[in-house]
């Protein structure tokens, strides 16, 4: 059992028995994370959807973690079940220097997890220092959780786990 599976218990392959996503579509899922790594040359496993994100976490197949600050993940919303380990801390311009301990603290080297931040530019980040830190299955969450700017410069119409109505809660 991994440390996620001790803080947010779920059962591998549940969602799949349940009809929710079944292997054919998460292996499809990590199939096209690969695609888009190779296709954009990044340094670690891949990047997935909002909505593939929520799929692979509800089979059981993959962890997200967050990544933003804690007045982020309490103020403006998150994902139930996901545990907060700031790449950077509220105020501070150079990432979390504990962020790869912190990380081991929550998730096995082995597991699969994907990284959430605003707006994915930071789990960008995260995924690429988990993998030099030797996580082997580091993926970042596209469009965050807020999306992109919009032509206004305000996020969460662009994009996003919240535009895509997944599941989230606010503290």
């Amino acid at each position: 059992m991994s440390r996620l599976e001790r803080i947010e218990p779920h059962v591998a392959g549940a969602a799949a028995a349940a009809g929710l996503v079944d292997d054919a579509e998460v292996q499809a899922i990590f199939a096209r994370a690969r695609q888009r790594a190779q296709a954009s040359r990044l340094a670690y496993a891949g990047s997935v959807t909002p909505a593939e994100a929520w799929a692979l976490q509800r089979a059981g197949a993959a962890a997200i973690v967050d990544v933003r600050t804690r007045p982020e993940w309490e103020l403006v919303g998150h994902v139930p079940g996901a545990p907060l380990v700031e790449w950077r801390r509220y105020g501070e311009e150079q990432p979390n220097p504990g962020f790869l301990a912190e990380l081991d603290n929550v998730a096995a080297r082995d597991e699969p997890l994907l990284f959430l931040c605003r707006s994915g530019v930071r789990s960008h980040h995260a995924a690429e220092a988990a993998t030099r830190g030797g996580f082997t299955h580091a993926y970042n969450i596209l469009e965050g959780f807020e999306g992109d700017l919009d032509a206004g410069r305000r996020r969460g119409n662009l994009g996003g786990w919240r535009r895509m109505g997944l599941p989230w809660l606010q503290t």
